[in-house]
């Protein structure tokens, strides 16, 4: 297999059409003959990032990265970005609206998930500008 990248934007608020991109990732992880655990525990973690963009920004994109030995989901984000990601790793921690709430989302196990669902796990974030999550899964030992 050679190294692929993919690109899905996500907006601001979409609740309609959140979930599209995760769900669109985890076609293409089974049509490449992906291991099934792997896959899953992907479409946990990207589905988490996708609904936090929708949620808590002002849009962003999430990009696909398959090369031979790993699997890189980046989700990026135009927002107000993290204030403190120490307490938003805390489970039940959110910052989510009245009415993400009221739509069974805001929870605040977002990131908690997408570490918990990773191999490697990353968060980059500044204020005002917004959020890079990194996830990444190995495909084959040591990677």
């Amino acid at each position: 297999m050679e190294q692929m990248k993919y690109t899905f934007n996500v907006e601001k608020d979409d609740f309609v059409l959140a979930g599209q991109a995760s769900s669109n990732i985890k076609k293409l992880l089974r049509q490449l003959g992906i291991d099934s655990g792997i896959i899953r525990r992907l479409a946990i973690a990207t589905y988490e990032a996708e609904i936090n963009i929708v949620i808590h920004s002002l849009g962003g994109c999430i990009e696909l990265e398959i090369d031979p030995s790993y699997i890189r989901v980046i989700a990026a984000d135009r927002g107000p970005g993290i204030e403190d990601i120490d307490l938003a790793m805390q489970e039940g921690y959110s910052t989510a609206t009245d009415k993400a709430r009221e739509m069974g989302f805001g929870a605040g196990m977002g990131l908690p998930n997408m570490k918990r669902n990773s191999d490697r796990f990353y968060v980059r974030s500044e204020k005002g500008k917004g959020t890079v999550i990194t996830i990444e899964m190995a495909l084959k030992a040591g990677a």
